[in-house]
């Protein structure tokens, strides 16, 4: 049976704030011809120049996956590469007025909302993968991160996190067919730890952030006087810590959404090889520098796998 390259039955937009650079605006989902693949348009700016999402164009990995050329850039557009991946669609526009992907909840979850509402269209042409045909593995030592991908008919992932935190040791999760991403993935916010918010905070670098887009993690005791300081930055009437060390600001899909949001990502960031994979990815301590790294490791591979058959 031949499967078919997807895009979107029609334009749907969402509006939302940047997480770290704090910009609001909107982004739109645009229906793209076969083989387009995914690429932003940066609206907001003259000519409105294109930045393919491609590994190869990934520029930062700094707190989210950023992609640029030239002098422009968009930045922490993994949530959106995964929804796309994860809702199975080969070709959109995205138009984006705006330095950076809106962070919504800290999830995909509004994204695949959206590519729901306006639906999926068949497009006229076969949809090509990327077959991993032998293992591939990368090494981090010194953040002991490891990820390897087999060959696999379908694509699946398992993923392994260990903070070594008291709050957030070893947590494991498993997506075994991407079938299960809107139910079981999709939904996962992003994390911080406490003392990375503050250290963000100081440094300005979440301008956008909001105790509705993130769970944060307590790993030490917190005096009121600091508990006061974050309700009033984020307009909250009182900020506490729960038994279980995350602040009340939200409560938790799954035991182990952080990993399941960890897993998220890496979904997200290897859509940036521009086609979906077929293979079973297994990463330890993942992060986006590690999940960029190993898509390059697959790209090339790949590479020079057709130079040699030439």
């Amino acid at each position: 049976m031949i499967e078919r390259q997807t895009t979107l039955k029609k334009a749907i937009s969402i509006k939302g704030q940047g997480l770290h650079t704090g910009q609001k605006g909107t982004m739109t989902f645009n229906p793209a011809p076969a083989d387009y693949g995914i690429k932003f348009k940066r609206t907001d700016i003259k000519d409105s120049p294109l930045i393919e999402a491609l590994v190869n164009n990934v520029i930062s990995t700094n707190r989210g996956t950023c992609i640029g050329k030239g002098n422009t850039k968009v930045h922490t557009i993994e949530h959106v590469m995964a929804a796309l991946r994860g809702m199975s669609i080969d070709n959109a526009l995205i138009e984006v007025d705006m330095e950076e992907v809106p962070i919504k909840d800290g999830s995909a979850r509004y994204f695949v909302e959206a590519i729901e509402e306006v639906g999926i269209e068949e497009l006229d042409a076969e949809r090509e993968y990327i077959v991993i045909d032998e293992p591939l593995r990368m090494e981090i030592p010194e953040k002991k991160t490891t990820i390897e991908i087999r060959p696999s008919k379908r694509f699946s992932v398992d993923t392994i996190i260990d903070f070594e935190s008291r709050v957030l040791g070893e947590q494991s999760a498993t997506l075994e067919d991407i079938s299960e991403f809107k139910a079981e993935i999709a939904p996962c916010r992003t994390f911080v730890f406490l003392h990375e918010l503050e250290f963000l905070l100081k440094n300005d670098l979440i301008k956008g952030g909001d105790l509705n887009n993130a769970i944060v993690f307590v790993n030490r005791k917190v005096p009121q006087e600091e508990m006061d300081y974050l309700a009033d930055l984020f307009d909250k009437p009182r900020v506490k810590v729960n038994g279980n060390g995350i602040l009340n600001n939200l409560s938790l899909y799954f035991d182990n959404e952080p990993a399941r949001h960890k897993l998220l990502d890496i979904i997200g960031d290897l859509y940036l090889l521009g086609k979906p994979l077929k293979g079973h990815v297994t990463a330890t301590r993942p992060g986006h520098h590690a999940n960029t790294e190993f898509a390059k490791l697959i790209f090339n591979h790949i590479n020079q796998k057709v130079k040699t058959n030439d």
